[in-house]
């Protein structure tokens, strides 16, 4: 198979996912491109690329979500190959396919594996004939009467789940008989409102959960590897918070025996390009195959920091045809690496997105710490997309370093204008179930009280007082420069006083 060239690289997608597609590329001396939407003029990724093309109204069906609108960018400025970063397109075979069918290259898996691994009653079916170890489930359900069945012979809980779809949409867990017509109605009218598609079917829920998976490489010749597990066991609504890598409950043994599955499914539906294995871990550590995620992770970061491999980079090599430079006994894994995503939204208040402008932004340095961001100060949060602002990984030797110095970054993380979950992170991180690896998916719900993001601490409540104080001195003689955005105004110290303290005051100027 002769190597293509890629030259330039239309990135489908925004925010941080496009701006660290775009570093990797021009490391490559690759030139980069960016679509945006009427929301998204002045948004870093469009500032990062080398050429961005408008492409729509905010809304994401007439912008990010309009395959014939990112075509005609990719044509018009004469791209090579179309990135889809995550979410969005990424895992969408139509996309895949139009991508070919207009003589460019996708740069992702074929529309084949796509659709293969993207109905997850197919997958299942696969996997299972591929002697994958698989939850005990059901195929398409018709009808509640089907369910009953399922129910009867395997017991409560179970779990809905959406045929055609993930991120926690379309699915319910069943505890008894009588809510099962109910919760299966539900289900099916959130997976047609969230993929247009109403089928479901049954899994037993798994008492005590796990959520470990593995992020494998596949090249165009036959050669997968995997770069290790990561744990995404921390979720809220089955959506992932905080991910770490490795995870405290896999040994050597295990991984070796997961990530020997993990290409085994891989190679099952012929995968190329970057693409992650998930699986459910019981009590007793057995594994099943949860689902296949054909697209580049949220996550993938703190696999690149324990790897030190490029995984992006890997994503274009494979897309242009070449070769895997290594093999798995090449892959060395060094320290603990953990990730926490900087969301907009309100832990106080049932998570609800929080938008406006982004008033001050400084974020975290320091030896270990890597922060992928997608917006800057001055910026705007919209009502239109995913309200994840950043995402910040923390490097250290061990887990216990890990988890100090993400405290540490996300103590200095610095952001006003909007609420973010930075206080809920720091929630789980100091956790004792948390710090000592004991925990599993239902964590959020056993132990999360969003009451207690609403009580400031005494340190806070100490400097609530200082600032106010400062700033109405100030406020006196010199009105403009208390709400000025210069480094070294007063309001600025009185900010950085406050993080150093570990307080978590609010900005009243913007609460009127």
């Amino acid at each position: 198979m002769a190597q293509k060239i890629i030259q330039k690289v239309l990135i489908a997608n925004r925010g941080e996912i496009a701006i660290r597609v775009m570093r990797t590329c021009k490391e490559m001396g690759i030139t980069t491109v960016a679509v945006y939407s009427d929301a998204d003029r002045k948004m870093p990724h469009v500032l990062a690329a080398d050429e961005a093309y408008h492409i729509g109204p905010a809304p994401a069906r007439e912008s990010y979500l309009s395959i014939e609108r990112l075509l005609d960018a990719a044509i018009r400025s004469k791209a090579d190959a179309i990135h889809p970063g995550y979410g969005f397109l990424s895992e969408n075979e139509d996309f895949a396919q139009a991508v070919q069918d207009a003589g460019l290259i996708f740069i992702g898996p074929r529309p084949e594996s796509i659709r293969a691994m993207g109905d997850k009653t197919e997958a299942r079916k696969l996997m299972r004939a591929a002697g994958v170890p698989i939850v005990p489930g059901t195929d398409v359900l018709d009808s509640v009467t089907e369910a009953q069945t399922f129910c009867e012979k395997y017991g409560f809980p179970v779990l809905i789940k959406a045929a055609a779809g993930g991120g926690g949409k379309g699915m319910r867990v069943v505890e008894t008989m009588s809510d099962l017509a109910s919760l299966f109605r539900a289900a099916q009218s959130e997976s047609t409102s969230a993929f247009g598609d109403h089928r479901v079917y049954l899994e037993k829920y798994l008492e005590e959960p796990r959520h470990v998976e593995f992020q494998i490489l596949a090249d165009q010749h036959g050669n997968v590897v995997h770069l290790g597990e990561r744990e995404c066991s921390i979720q809220r609504r089955h959506q992932k918070v905080i991910e770490e890598t490795p995870s405290v409950i896999v040994d050597e043994a295990i991984r070796n025996r997961m990530g020997a599955t993990a290409v085994m499914a891989a190679k099952a539906c012929a995968y190329h390009n970057a693409g992650t294995i998930e699986f459910l871990v019981d009590k007793s550590r057995s594994f099943y195959f949860l689902e296949m995620n054909t697209r580049l992770q949220v996550e993938h970061p703190i696999t690149e920091m324990r790897t030190r491999i490029d995984i992006v980079a890997q994503q274009l090599q494979i897309a242009a045809g070449g070769k895997l430079r290594f093999a798995q006994e090449d892959i060395r894994f060094r320290g603990h690496a953990i990730e926490c995503r900087i969301y907009a939204e309100d832990g106080s208040n049932d998570f609800a997105p929080s938008t406006g402008s982004i008033t001050h932004l400084k974020a975290s340095q320091g030896s270990g710490i890597r922060e992928d961001r997608g917006i800057e100060q001055g910026g705007e949060v919209s009502v239109y997309y995913d309200p994840l602002l950043a995402k910040l990984v923390a490097w250290g030797n061990t887990r216990t370093e890990a988890i100090d110095r993400m405290k540490r970054a996300l103590r200095e993380y610095e952001i006003l204008g909007v609420k973010t979950n930075i206080d809920v992170n720091l929630f789980v991180l100091e956790h004792p179930k948390f710090v000592d690896g004991d925990f599993d998916t239902h964590f959020f719900s056993r132990y999360f009280n969003p009451a207690d993001m609403k009580k400031p601490s005494e340190a806070g409540t100490r400097t609530v007082a200082v600032v106010c104080a400062l700033l109405h001195h100030q406020s006196l003689s010199n009105p403009v420069s208390t709400t000025g955005g210069g480094r070294h105004s007063l309001y600025q110290k009185a900010i950085s006083f406050n993080h150093r303290a570990g307080g978590k005051w609010k900005d009243q100027r913007l609460q009127r």
